[in-house]
């Protein structure tokens, strides 16, 4: 692998993983063992505490709950209806002046407007934190998504497939920042376990034999038995009056100053469907990690040619129409109008659907917890129709969804327009 013994000297065991993504990115990178552990580092060192910061209502809701975590109160924008994309010019002005901070998604790999961001918080005087989980490869006005703000923070589960692994990605590491962040981490990190370490290395394999025995129903009430699968439905279970409990309770100044206050509070919903989250990584995950992330070209290619087609398709809502490159998606959201009956069809050729937003963050959590976008019908008619799909499938999905003759919805409008419509 391409680094450097000072490299491996100054930054230990994660020297390699950096180098990489610092040669992609041409920014300093910091290692993560997740993504959700990243952003609530970086939302804490950017961030002031109670601090209002906008962000995308059709994302995952784990996200939503480490800006709780991190003391932040999430706001909730409005976004293009045809991808998900955050929509500045939809943000009225007093919503900009209260502002503390601004998250990107970049939903699926479909860019939000850097440039417009970019510009919007440098008026206001305040950061600008790109969520690039979704868009590793992906690119906005010839720079990739990630090099716009103040920091940006990337999984190494989704394209890299790794299934654990992130980074921070930092402007100006100035003097200190990179070790300041680095012992944020380390400060936050559980100790490595030998059979978490097994668990780990047995599981692609494990995960293929149930595939080739079609036993993926069976896996699934499995691993909910053992805790290890806590959604029965798209967002996870709100639990209000928990919630409410666990939030006063990381605001409290005895827990601020503890470490992971906030984080530990909220533990119960952050560590959905990745309970290793803040697990110290052992030599198999860094050297698999390693393996793959130095592949990643070529799963992009496969990405990139997958997505070409899915756009072609009567479902396709292709955000390039105005001639820029076709983004290496991680998912595309196809657009149909009986998504139910979508994803039932492609169930019955084997073929699972996840990654879905909804309904969007604001009808799912209410007033309480965040405010509401202002303009919240092109979430809720996104949220309701969109139907991600693996792009590498896309030879395998176009022939399922033509056969059950499914159409795309009608979105101009008038339907789910209030915060409670995304279903």
């Amino acid at each position: 692998m391409r680094s450097t013994h000072a490299a491996q000297t100054a930054h230990g065991p994660y020297a390699a993983l950096e180098s990489l993504m610092r040669e992609r990115l041409g920014r300093e990178c910091v290692y993560m063992p997740s993504c959700r552990l990243g952003l609530y580092v970086a939302l804490r060192h950017w961030c002031p505490r109670g601090g209002r910061i906008l962000m995308s209502p059709v994302t995952d809701d784990v996200i939503f709950f480490v800006v709780l975590a991190a003391g932040l109160r999430p706001v909730q924008a409005p976004v293009n209806e045809r991808d998900g994309s955050l929509d500045p010019a939809a943000v009225p002005d007093s919503v900009w002046r209260g502002l503390s901070a601004v998250l990107t998604t970049n939903l699926y790999g479909n860019p939000d407007p850097a440039p417009e961001l970019r510009a919007r918080c440098d008026a206001l005087g305040i950061p600008l934190i790109e969520d690039g989980a979704h868009a590793l490869g992906s690119e906005v006005a010839g720079r990739p998504v990630g090099s716009f703000g103040d920091a940006s923070v990337f999984s190494l589960s989704k394209h890299v497939g790794a299934r654990t692994g992130g980074f921070v990605a930092v402007a100006d590491p100035g003097p200190g920042l990179r070790t300041e962040l680095a012992r944020a981490r380390d400060a936050l990190l559980e100790p490595a376990r030998p059979h978490s370490e097994l668990a780990y290395a047995v599981r692609p394999y494990a995960e293929a034999g149930v595939r080739g025995l079609r036993l993926v129903r069976a896996a699934r009430a499995t691993l909910r038995l053992l805790g290890q699968q806590e959604r029965t439905e798209i967002r996870m279970p709100l639990r209000p009056a928990e919630l409410r409990r666990a939030v006063a309770e990381g605001g409290a100044a005895g827990a601020v100053r503890a470490n992971g206050g906030g984080l530990a509070a909220l533990h119960p919903w952050i560590r959905v469907d990745l309970h290793d989250y803040r697990r110290r990584p052992g030599r198999v995950r860094l050297a698999r990690t390693e393996r793959l992330l130095a592949g990643l070209d070529e799963r992009l290619d496969a990405h990139r040619r997958g997505t070409e087609k899915l756009l072609a398709t009567p479902w396709g809502a292709p955000a390039t129409a105005g001639g820029g490159p076709v983004q290496p998606l991680f998912r595309v959201p196809l657009l149909v109008q009986d998504r139910d009956a979508a994803i039932a069809a492609l169930a019955r050729h084997r073929i699972t659907t996840g990654y879905l937003y909804d309904p969007p963050l604001d009808a799912y959590a209410g007033g309480e917890f965040t405010d509401p976008s202002p303009a919240p019908g092109p979430a809720a008619r996104f949220a309701r129709h969109a139907l991600p799909v693996d792009p590498r499938l896309a030879d395998r999905v176009i022939p399922v969804l033509t056969a059950l003759g499914a159409e795309p919805p009608d979105m101009r409008g008038g339907e789910g327009e209030g915060p409670g419509g995304g279903g």
